[in-house]
């Protein structure tokens, strides 16, 4: 399964953003350029991630961007529920299979993604920044 680009910057935005002090903002620019990003994908995302409740925006000339919850409260799992359009592996309907009805391919997909979607729930923000060597240290910030 691939994620959507859209749900892969906005994991790299929250993460950048829980790397930093949390009273430190972050302005778009900076995590355009940190991940050589399109400067308007980035705004779509943060964008959502706001409206999501993830991230807090501040406009204006001192605005930025930073994280609207603790660490330990935003699940990875949630966010890729949130931020990917379509989690469903397999369409049978669209364009209809001729399979549709005698065909398991679709039950094996779905108890896979169940599995792969519970693995990403054990996860949350905190866990990849306190990991050993985590995000401050990929982001080369003092701890």
């Amino acid at each position: 399964m691939n994620l959507t680009r859209f749900t892969d910057f906005g994991l790299r935005t929250l993460l950048y953003l829980a790397a930093q002090p949390p009273e430190r903002q972050v302005t778009i620019g900076e995590v355009v350029d940190y991940f050589s990003l399109s400067k308007n994908h980035v705004v779509k995302v943060v964008h959502r991630l706001a409206t999501l409740g993830y991230l807090e925006t501040t406009r204006g000339r001192n605005g930025g961007i930073r994280l609207a919850r603790e660490l330990s409260s935003i699940c990875i799992g949630d966010v890729v529920r949130h931020m990917e359009p379509q989690l469903e592996p397999v369409d049978c309907h669209n364009p209809p299979c001729r399979l549709r009805g005698g065909c398991g391919l679709k039950v094996i997909f779905d108890e896979a993604m169940s599995a792969f979607m519970a693995r990403l729930d054990r996860y949350s923000l905190r866990d990849l920044v306190q990991q050993k060597g985590g995000m401050k240290a990929v982001f080369q910030i003092s701890p």
